[in-house]
């Protein structure tokens, strides 16, 4: 079978639970050579491992994709001239495409019990060989009538082939062995299902991650029998943990893509963080849009070493994008992390407070943290004045005394606006002798009682004189009791 020209790339993930970052970015750099070539993105479902399957693993898997504007042009939610395109629905295609191999000699009914094979590999284990199933071939298997697992009847031999990410590859014939391509319940395994559902449906780049690559020897095998001509391999290196010494799992804080959505990440900056774990166009920048990733993205950037993932990284990519956003659109974003106590407040009050508090968000779940004070009194925490490198070296009748001070001139400006909060604000500096992050970190304590917050002029500016001059006396009647 001849490929066709245009470019058909896929996305073949298998409902078993969650997407993690590592499967996502497979299906992540086969929509970008599918959407830079101008071609085709196919969404297929390979749930023929039954005992794995987790209800509800495949609207996860769209509403992932739909969530980081990954969309298709084929596939489990959009149909196509190949439908169907979950595995389980398309069992008579692969026993079509095993009765070929049959027909030819190249797959045989497996006749043992897996207590049988289990001993084959106890007997070369004890020889301190490698296992090859083909080294037990049934002389006289029995014909294969669905009940019994089907083998691919393998022809060892040395293989070359070309990778767009590892390069030139090469194998020898001992890493050749027959494999199950049809199991005992009537299922394809991986191995057969994805040979035949690309060459069914016309797929020009196969991109699948490292753990893959010594299978492909056994795939070149399988091509061969079946008279394919094999589609362009990518292999994506690993994903490694935040230390570069391993691959990244669960227990290393990997998580859910969707996770990291609810914890207040933004789409687009999962978009560029994955699309850069391991890739780069050649230049300095770190940060790409949807549309530069399409425009830049080539395999041929791809590295072959493991990309690091780094979640410091990550965390100043959000709050890079979180800072581009127009207010207007930041705005319909954080409906659902706004503090309970702004429940009441109006649209145009939140408008102003997210206005000042976006250039400090690393995350839109920070805003609750970083804005409850401007809706409510929020707990005193004198924590937070002996924390602080400065302030804790200042004794509590100092601290008073110059809260008293900033009282007194805070009452004395006519027009409570921002700039004229901040000249009072820099005259106290000269009247006090202070430092700024001495007297300015007091008085951003005593008027909002948060760890931090944005520019302190427009923060009381926007918090009102009155509650600023009323927190400020609590404030000083807390300190004096200590």
């Amino acid at each position: 079978m001849v490929l066709m020209s245009k470019v058909r790339t896929r996305f073949a993930p298998s409902p078993t639970g969650f997407m993690h970052v590592g499967n996502l970015r497979t299906g992540l750099f086969a929509w970008l050579v599918a959407r830079h070539a101008d071609g085709k993105f196919i969404l297929r479902l390979e749930d023929t491992d039954k005992n794995r399957e987790v209800v509800g693993s495949a609207d996860h898997i769209l509403k992932c994709l739909e969530t980081l504007g990954i969309d298709t042009d084929e596939g489990l939610d959009k149909g196509g001239p190949f439908a169907p395109y979950k595995q389980s629905s398309r069992l008579d295609i692969y026993k079509r495409w095993a009765q070929k191999l049959i027909d030819s000699g190249r797959a045989y009914a497996d006749p043992y019990t897996p207590e049988e094979v289990q001993e084959f590999r106890n007997q070369a284990k004890n020889k301190k060989q490698a296992f090859l199933f083909r080294n037990h071939r049934p002389e006289n298997p029995p014909s294969w009538d669905g009940t019994t697992p089907l083998r691919f009847k393998s022809d060892p031999k040395s293989y070359n082939w070309h990778d767009e990410v590892m390069g030139d590859l090469s194998s020898g014939p001992e890493v050749i062995d027959d494999f199950i391509i049809i199991k005992s319940d009537g299922y394809p395994t991986y191995n057969f299902a994805h040979i035949v559902d690309d060459a069914e449906m016309q797929i020009s780049h196969v991109i699948r991650g490292q753990e893959f690559i010594s299978s492909q020897p056994n795939y070149m095998n399988l091509y061969e029998a079946l008279e394919l001509v094999p589609p362009i391999f990518a292999t994506m290196p690993h994903i490694l943990n935040e230390h570069g010494n391993k691959k990244l799992g669960k227990r290393d804080g990997a998580k859910d893509v969707l996770n990291y959505i609810q914890e207040g990440y933004l789409p687009e900056t999962l978009l560029s963080f994955i699309a850069t774990l391991g890739w780069n166009d050649g230049t300095e920048q770190e940060i790409f849009t949807q549309k530069e990733l399409i425009e830049k993205f080539s395999l041929s950037r791809v590295q072959k070493s493991g990309a690091r993932f780094d979640e410091k990284r990550l965390l100043w990519m959000n709050g890079q994008f979180i800072r581009e956003l127009p207010l207007s659109d930041l705005y319909q974003r954080v409906g659902a992390f706004w503090p309970e106590s702004a429940k009441n407040s109006t649209d145009d009050y939140r408008m102003q407070v997210l206005s000042l508090a976006q250039d400090r968000l690393k995350t839109l779940s920070d805003l609750a943290i970083l804005t409850n004070y401007f809706f409510v009194d929020t707990e005193p925490n004198l924590l937070l004045i002996s924390g602080n490198k400065q302030l804790k070296k200042i004794k509590p009748a100092e601290q008073v005394q110059l809260l008293e001070t900033t009282k007194a001139r805070l009452s004395q400006i006519k027009e409570w606006k921002a700039a004229d909060i901040q000249d009072c604000l820099n005259n106290l500096l000269m009247e006090t002798d202070q430092k700024p992050g001495t007297l300015f970190s007091l008085i951003r304590i005593a008027t909002t009682w948060a760890p931090f917050s944005p520019q302190l002029n427009d923060t009381m500016g926007l918090i009102g004189r009155d509650v600023c001059l009323r927190r400020i006396d609590q404030a000083i009647e807390l300190i004096d009791k200590t």
